[in-house]
């Protein structure tokens, strides 16, 4: 019976690089819970900093403990586990934010049709970079509406079926939606770079 308590004992006061080791050589989930338990609200903090936005932190916390749990092999003895695990934190975020960036496209009444579904985002400035100060504020000039159509498409990548079935309109009332909203973003972002 006692055996049977002691083997399922965690030791509370082991280091962080102790049970990390007694993770890699067991592959018991107790040790890295108790990682988690360390650590979790200290990577969400990391998280929230680098994403700013509450929900993604969260998402990405959760991303970083999973990718955790399949580098713990790659974890060096002699190494402090609270730098490695904040760089792997680090990385990962600096990751998504290099691949979430996106480039807006104008797009001409005449040309709704020829919207397709990999539009880049940046194009609709007529810039190589933008200003996300200008953005934010510019932001602020579009509707519930339009923001959402444009969060969906350039940052969650959906679809123009996919958003048309969100608002429940067609795919060609939604593609010209979209474009009314991305050249009232840009005039307005442009009027914000001229104007302040």
């Amino acid at each position: 019976m006692i055996e049977k308590l002691v083997s399922h004992y965690v030791p509370y006061n082991a280091s962080d690089e102790e049970l990390a080791r007694l993770f890699i050589e067991s592959k018991d989930n107790r040790y890295f819970e108790q990682l988690y338990e360390r650590y979790a609200f200290k990577v969400h903090q990391k998280c929230l900093f680098l994403t700013r936005d509450a929900s993604k932190a969260e998402d990405v916390t959760h991303d970083v403990f999973l990718k955790l749990i399949f580098k713990m092999n790659t974890f060096k003895k002699d190494a402090k586990f609270s730098t490695w695990l904040f760089s792997i934190t680090y990385n990962h975020c600096m990751d998504l934010m290099r691949t979430s960036k996106r480039r807006i496209v104008t797009v001409h009444e005449a040309d709704v049709d020829l919207i397709d579904d990999d539009f880049d985002i940046h194009k609709i400035f007529d810039l190589e970079e933008v200003d996300t100060t200008s953005l934010k504020v510019a932001l602020k000039h579009l509707n519930l509406e339009e923001k959402a159509m444009i969060y969906l498409k350039y940052l969650d990548n959906r679809t123009i079926r996919d958003i048309a079935d969100i608002f429940n309109v067609t795919e060609s009332a939604m593609k010209m939606r979209l474009m009314r909203s991305r050249e009232k973003l840009r005039k307005r972002y442009l009027e914000t770079i001229l104007f302040g």
